[in-house]
């Protein structure tokens, strides 16, 4: 082997070890089969444990700046974690995935949640440049709780109550929505069969705005997506079990009854027989996929 070709091969080896000690300097791991994993970066500076997010990056390609997915957690707002991801697997598809987590109802009351969700919105866009992120396609995804999350972060993009904090300079509007099975209007899902009482002292929707639902309406109308539907919403792929037994499947119809009045791009798709989530429809993946390559991919 010649010398210069030695050369070569030591400046690689030397840049590699050199990028590996600043991945671990930045908390970043290798996924398997994935681009770098940065963990816990913290959204709200000096915040709660709770507001922290991963990121997936993409492990290369031509693209300078990644669309970006972002998943947010279920759990009744009391639970869950983003180390559960399963939005992962768009790393491969050339996006960027946020992973976050957001303070529970026993840390604090809505619209703490909301207020969080938005805040690592507006971080990702204001750190777009560091991650090669695209600040101008930016999905959400959720279930559940999360579902809720991401309907109000498409629904009340606008509403500027709910953007406090750090970073309020970038906009928290996100340009995608997809809502798998989240409540909507706390105060009629106990109109439809449930295995749980939503109206209890005790439900988590109570326990997230701080109250019983039906004593605590304006608190209500506040945590509900439905009530800032405006035709300037971003596009909605909502999927929902009509066999729910925890959230009534009313909740996705009452979402996208009241975006089609404000003439919102949105689609519904009930799995038959469906539970809450673990679907082993193949089509759910597939219009996950298609949707948001419509609307992120340039």
């Amino acid at each position: 082997m010649s010398g210069h070709r030695r050369n070569i091969l030591r400046a690689r080896f030397c840049s590699a070890v050199v990028l590996g000690v600043l991945l671990l300097r930045w908390g970043v791991v290798l996924g398997a089969d994935l681009g770098p994993v940065v963990r816990d970066l913290e959204y709200v500076p000096g915040g709660h444990e709770r507001q922290k997010l991963d990121l997936y990056l993409s492990g290369g390609g031509e693209i300078r700046f990644h669309p970006v997915i972002i998943w947010v957690h279920g759990g009744a707002w009391l639970a869950g974690s983003k180390e559960r991801c399963p939005a992962r697997r768009f790393v491969a598809q050339g996006y960027v995935v946020a992973s976050i987590n957001y303070r529970l109802s026993q840390h604090a009351t809505f619209p703490a949640q909301i207020q969080d969700c938005k805040a690592a919105v507006r971080w990702l866009r204001a750190n777009a440049g560091t991650y090669s992120l695209d600040p101008k396609r930016f999905g959400v995804w959720g279930a559940s709780a999360g579902g809720h999350l991401v309907a109000l972060l498409g629904t009340a993009g606008d509403v500027n109550d709910f953007d406090v904090g750090e970073n309020l300079d970038f906009s928290s509007r996100v340009q995608a929505v997809c809502d798998f099975f989240g409540p909507t209007d706390f105060t009629k899902m106990s109109d439809f069969p449930s295995t749980m009482d939503h109206d209890a002292a005790d439900s988590p929707e109570s326990r997230l705005i701080g109250g019983p639902v039906q004593e605590n309406k304006a608190e209500v109308q506040r945590a509900n997506p439905i009530t800032y539907v405006t035709k300037d919403d971003p596009p909605f792929l909502i999927v929902h079990g009509d066999k729910d037994p925890l959230v009534p499947h009313n909740q996705s119809e009452l979402l996208l009854e009241a975006l089609g009045k404000a003439k919102v791009e949105a689609k519904m798709y009930t799995v038959e027989g469906g539970g809450h989530g673990g679907f082993q429809d193949p089509n759910v993946p597939a219009l996950v996929t298609e949707f948001f390559a419509k609307h992120l991919k340039p």
